[in-house]
């Protein structure tokens, strides 16, 4: 078989071997931002922490989890429960715990360490558990909480993220191949005027309230003497522990966006859907899971989508098989032809040998079986049922990954 028949087979490696390429997200991170220092804005960090609970709670690990707070509440003296944050005044859930892992905390917290995790502008010294280490397949939630105002988001009260500061950070991610989809969440005073400027595709956002608005508390815990949570976080903590139980949920980015309620937030909460391909239609039917969960745990359905690309594979897969099997159809041919030809050829060699050997005595002689010549046909057919083989394996072990519920 020469080198030019199996290299027409080239082009259906190269296409099966693109495939992964149009699958689905690979991963989830979420990056979980207070930006609130102080006794007093307790509530913005038992915010973050609740978040915090909700998507490990629906695992995504804490090694894909940043999480960012300016200051310890829990080890604040005026902390009436030492070592313990509650966002609710019945204190059923400590949101501290024993397994909270802050990546960045106290002075860290700031908008040049928040820009540098978005566009990966750190040094090699800075620690993976500090880095955002996504690509082009990842999901990220982006939720952040504090105090704002018209397209400023305060750090700590010492300095200021601007609307436009974030709208280049995600255009940075967008370029850099750091992000599938993201969706921006953010609980503060004009909460709606953060997104007004982004740009980047792929991007749900929504806040808590509009221009000349404020964001609201819940409630307070009269022996903790602060409140302890925001309206607009709590009611979304409350679809999301209610209606989203485990991974298994159908509910859809819509369906919380929807869940949105002036009468309980009493501030007009603002949702954005123009950036994300399709529109409204295709923002709004993705799984709540796909950003607040893990998506490993992400079922696929093996009917074929709009796209059509569950039974593209299928039948990329059968012509790779049917490849395959020709392949070593015709090595099989070749190597029964040639063990024919040397088998007639050691026959014929033999009978001359007897007959010589007749003439001058009767010798006791071994037949040793020559070794079959390696020729350049054999070559290129052997590294071509190889290369076809190695490329329909590893097709197969990404497809698992992908398709495995």
């Amino acid at each position: 078989m020469k080198a030019s028949s199996w290299l027409s087979a080239l082009p259906l490696l190269a296409t099966l071997a693109g495939l992964p390429a149009a699958a689905e997200h690979t991963s989830n991170w979420a990056v979980l931002v207070c930006t609130s220092r102080f006794w007093f804005n307790y509530r913005h960090l038992a915010n973050a922490l609740s978040m915090y609970r909700t998507v490990k709670r629906l695992g995504i690990p804490d090694s894909q989890i940043i999480l960012m707070l300016p200051d310890d509440m829990a080890c604040n003296p005026r902390n009436a429960f030492p070592g313990t944050v509650y966002s609710n005044a019945d204190r059923a859930v400590d949101l501290y715990g024993d397994n909270i892992e802050v990546d960045y905390r106290g002075y860290e917290v700031t908008v040049a360490n928040f820009i540098r995790l978005l566009t990966d502008r750190v040094g090699d010294e800075m620690p993976r558990s500090k880095r955002l280490l996504t690509d082009d397949r990842s999901n990220v939630l982006v939720y952040m909480t504090g105090h704002g105002g018209n397209e400023f988001l305060k750090f700590q009260d010492a300095e200021e993220l601007g609307a436009l500061d974030l709208a280049d950070a995600f255009e940075q991610m967008w370029e850099k191949k750091r992000y599938h989809e993201l969706l921006f969440m953010i609980d503060t005073c004009q909460a709606n005027t953060m997104y007004s400027r982004l740009y980047s595709p792929n991007i749900i956002a929504t806040g808590s309230s509009e221009l000349d608005q404020s964001s609201y508390s819940h409630h307070a815990d009269n022996d903790v003497g602060v409140a302890v949570i925001d309206r607009y976080t709590y009611y979304n903590l409350e679809f999301l522990e209610t209606q989203v139980r485990d991974l298994s949920s159908k509910k859809t980015v819509g369906d919380l966006f929807d869940s949105y309620d002036y009468e309980k937030i009493h501030s007009h909460a603002g949702v954005r859907y123009d950036l994300f391909r399709g529109g409204a239609s295709e923002a709004r039917s993705r799984l709540v899971t796909d950003f607040f969960g893990n998506v490993q745990n992400v079922e696929v359905d093996g009917v074929s989508g709009s796209d059509g690309r569950n039974s593209t594979l299928e039948r990329d897969l059968r012509a790779l098989s049917k490849t395959i099997a020709e392949l070593r159809k015709r090595a099989g041919k070749q190597d029964t032809s040639e063990e024919a030809a040397a088998t007639s050829k050691m026959a014929s060699s033999n009978a001359s040998s007897a007959k010589r050997q007749a003439v001058v005595a009767p010798v006791a002689r071994h037949t040793i079986q020559s070794a079959k010549p390696l020729t350049d046909d054999n070559w290129w057919l052997k590294k071509a049922i190889g290369a076809t083989t190695l490329a329909g394996c590893a097709l197969l072990w990404g497809l698992s990954s992908y398709l495995e519920p």
